[in-house]
């Protein structure tokens, strides 16, 4: 006797994620055939699963896509893949800003570990000091407080404070149930609440 499946099982942060990415206007869709890229049109195309590093995961690559966009001024935010080669030392530093938007944002939900970076500029990430914005001499500082402005204050951040709300909750109930080796497993309590020198926000 067949049964009618009404419903389907899907990853909860992949969900999550999945919706904020559609609240923000974009999106996503799956291909073998490209790790990450933005096609500057509303579509962000992300690799299929087989394809991951072990400690990879949907929602942790739409997180850091939207990073990117809001670290690039509305120029690049309209274009492929927000403008970056990788092959310049200018793509390298708004790669850097990415980062470090990336590590002081999760940092106040208490994330690093569960959405770190992923790729070779993990290391980078990992290098990073507790305050990933404050001043120092890396170039793309300013950069990332201006994208920490709109991920924090800009049309964005409610969405993203409730995402990062949900994803915390899910990650914290999830903690110990989960095996010494899976991501679910790094603890880390939020980051004490910080503010810097204004910046301008990059309308995304």
């Amino acid at each position: 006797m067949s049964r009618t499946i009404r419903f389907r099982y899907s990853d909860p942060l992949d969900i999550i994620w999945t919706e904020v990415a559609t609240r923000l206007g974009m999106r996503v869709e799956r291909s073998p055939e490209t790790f990450a890229s933005w096609d500057g049109r509303g579509t962000m195309t992300l690799s299929s699963p087989e394809h991951f590093d072990a400690d990879d995961s949907l929602a942790q690559l739409i997180l850091h896509e939207l990073c990117h966009a809001m670290v690039e001024s509305p120029q690049f935010f309209g274009t492929p893949d927000w403008g970056l080669e990788n092959y310049e030392n200018l793509d390298f530093q708004r790669e850097h800003a990415c980062q470090r938007l990336q590590h002081a944002l999760m940092g106040r939900y208490g994330l690093r570990g569960v959405f770190a970076s992923t790729t070779d500029y993990r290391t980078y990430y990992d290098a990073l000091p507790e305050d990933a914005l404050a001043d120092g001499d890396d170039p793309c500082i300013p950069q990332a407080r201006a994208g920490w402005e709109l991920a924090t204050k800009g049309p964005w951040a409610p969405v993203l404070h409730e995402a990062l709300t949900a994803t915390a909750a899910v990650v914290a109930a999830t903690r110990p149930f989960a095996p010494s080796d899976s991501v679910y497993a790094i603890g880390a309590p939020p980051a004490a609440p910080r503010t810097y020198p204004s910046a301008p926000i990059n309308p995304a």
